[in-house]
C-alpha cells in the first residue's frame, strides 16, 4: 500500500488517495479464486478442481475483482488511515477508483476526523455550593414513608364507602342497553379517588354499602382510546361486594422499634438527619459537578462533527435497547408502547448526546494540556472494576475493551478531578 496524497478538503475532512500495489491485489485475487472456485463450474473439470487461468478465460479477466477488491480494502484503508496519523470519528468511506492487474488498485478514502479542540480558563472556575438544610419537614416525610409502609388493610363492615377506601366490586357496562367489550369484571379492587376509573365512576360508588346492587351514569370522556367510547353516556351496573381502608400505625416508639434497626423514635430521628445530610451534599457537589462542566464547555472552542453527536445518540438507543433486553422488552416493542418511530427516540437523546460529546472533547484537550496519563495500576484497577461489574474476567474484558481506551477513560477521570481541585468553590 502507498499513501499516495493526503488532501484536507474541508475542517474535519481529509482525503487520502492510496494506490495497491500489483503484488498485493495478485494476492488478493488468488485468495478470491481460492474462496470462489468450490462454487464454479467449468466442463471437464470437478466442481472446485478447474484452474484459476481457465476460468478467468471462460467467464472474463475481472471475475474475481469484485471479491479481491473486498478482501483487501479495508485492511489496507485502515493502513493508510494509521500511516496518516488520522484520528477518526467514525467509518471512512472508501471509493474505489480503478483496478487493474497491471497497476493494481486505486482508491479515494474520505475520513472525517476528529475537530482541534481550544480550551481556556479551565483553572480556577468559579461556582457556588449551596447544600440545602434539612427541615423538620424532611424528618416528618421519612416518618410518613416509614408509616405507609407499616400500613394495614382493615375490613370496614360497618358504613358505606368513602373516598379512600378500597372497594371490592362486580361491575358491567352498557351503552344504549348493549354491553360494551372491555366494560365488564369481578372481584375488581378500586380505591377510590385514585382516578383509576373515569370521571364519576369512583364518586357515585361512594356512599354505597356492602351488599348494594346500584346503577350508576357516567360520560366516557371526549379523548377516551375506544372510538365508539368516546364521549357516549353509558351504564354501571355495580354489585358491592367488600370495603376496606388503609389503617396508618401511630408514629411512635413501637413503630420505630418493630420496623427499624433503632430502639425510640429520637434515635430514627437523628438517623434520618444524618442520612439526608449526607445525601444534601452530595447533591450540592453534583451540582457544582454540573456547573463546572457546564463552564468548561462554555470555554471550549472546536467545529465538531455532526456525525459525531448521531453517533453518540445512536449508542445511547443501544445502550436503552440493552436495558430493556432483561424485561423481556425489544426496542421495537418499546417503540410501540411509547408511540415512537426510530427517528423521534433517537431524537430525544440528542441534547443529552450533544453535551456529553462537547464535554468528553473538553476534558481530554484538558488532559493533553496537563500531560495528564493514567498508571498501569489504574489501568488495572479499573479492568478489574469492569469485570466484577460483568462477572467476567480481566482477560474476558480486554477481548471488548482495549487497555487504551481504559488508560483514556481514566485520564478523563483524572482530568475531572484536576477541574475540580483547581476551581474556587464558594
Amino acid at each position: 500500500m502507498s499513501l499516495t496524497a493526503t488532501n484536507k478538503v474541508d475542517t474535519n475532512k481529509v482525503e487520502l488517495e492510496v494506490q495497491i500495489s500489483p503484488e498485493a491485489f495478485e494476492d488478493a485475487l488468488q485468495k478470491a479464486y481460492l474462496n470462489a472456485r468450490k462454487k464454479i463450474n467449468v466442463p471437464g473439470f470437478r466442481k472446485g478442481k478447474a484452474p484459476r487461468k481457465l476460468i478467468e478465460k471462460e467467464y472474463g479477466e475481472n471475475v474475481f475483482f469484485e471479491d479481491a477488491v473486498n478482501l483487501i480494502y479495508g485492511p489496507e484503508a485502515d493502513a493508510a488511515v494509521k500511516e496518516a496519523g488520522l484520528e477518526l470519528v467514525a467509518r471512512p468511506d472508501v471509493e474505489i477508483t480503478a483496478v487493474d492487474k497491471a497497476t493494481g488498485v486505486t482508491m479515494k478514502i474520505t475520513c472525517i476526523t476528529k475537530p482541534e479542540v481550544e480550551v481556556k480558563d479551565y483553572k480556577g472556575m468559579e461556582v457556588e455550593k449551596t447544600v440545602k438544610e434539612v427541615t423538620d419537614e424532611d424528618i416528618d416525610r421519612e416518618l410518613k414513608k416509614l408509616q405507609e409502609k407499616a400500613v394495614r388493610i382493615v375490613t370496614v363492615d360497618d358504613r358505606a364507602a368513602e373516598t379512600g377506601d378500597t372497594v371490592t366490586i362486580d361491575f358491567e357496562g352498557f351503552k344504549d342497553g348493549v354491553a360494551f367489550d372491555g366494560g365488564k369484571a369481578e372481584d375488581f379492587e378500586l380505591e377510590l379517588g385514585s382516578g383509576q376509573f373515569i370521571p364519576g365512576f369512583e364518586e357515585a360508588v361512594a356512599g354505597h354499602s356492602i351488599g348494594e346492587q346500584f346503577e350508576i351514569n357516567v360520560t366516557f370522556p371526549e379523548e377516551y382510546q375506544v372510538a365508539d367510547l368516546a364521549g357516549a353516556p353509558a351504564v354501571f351496573k355495580i354489585n358491592l361486594k367488600a370495603i376496606s381502608k388503609k389503617e396508618l400505625p401511630e408514629i411512635d416508639d413501637d413503630l420505630i422499634s418493630e420496623t427499624t434497626e433503632f430502639d425510640t423514635l429520637d434515635e430514627f430521628k437523628a438517623d434520618a438527619k444524618k442520612k439526608l445530610e449526607e445525601a444534601n451534599e452530595k447533591q450540592a457537589d453534583n451540582e457544582v459537578e454540573t456547573a463546572l462542566f457546564d463552564k468548561l464547555v462554555d470555554n471550549m472552542t472546536a467545529e465538531i462533527p455532526e456525525v459525531m453527536f448521531e453517533n453518540r445518540a445512536n449508542e445511547m438507543v443501544n445502550e436503552l435497547a440493552q436495558r430493556l433486553q432483561p424485561q423481556g422488552i425489544s426496542l421495537d416493542m418499546y417503540m410501540q408502547y411509547t408511540g415512537q418511530t426510530a427517528e423521534q427516540l433517537k431524537a430525544t437523546y440528542m441534547d443529552q448526546a450533544t453535551r456529553q460529546v462537547k464535554l468528553r472533547l473538553a476534558l481530554e484537550q484538558v488532559v493533553k494540556n496537563e500531560g495528564i496519563e493514567a498508571t498501569e495500576e489504574e489501568i488495572t484497577k479499573e479492568l478489574e472494576g469492569i469485570a466484577e461489574t460483568y462477572k467476567l474476567t480481566v482477560d474476558q474484558v480486554k477481548m471488548y475493551i482495549s487497555e487504551e481506551d481504559v488508560a483514556k477513560d481514566v485520564a478523563v477521570g483524572k482530568a475531572v478531578e484536576f477541574i475540580k481541585e483547581n476551581a474556587v468553590i464558594k
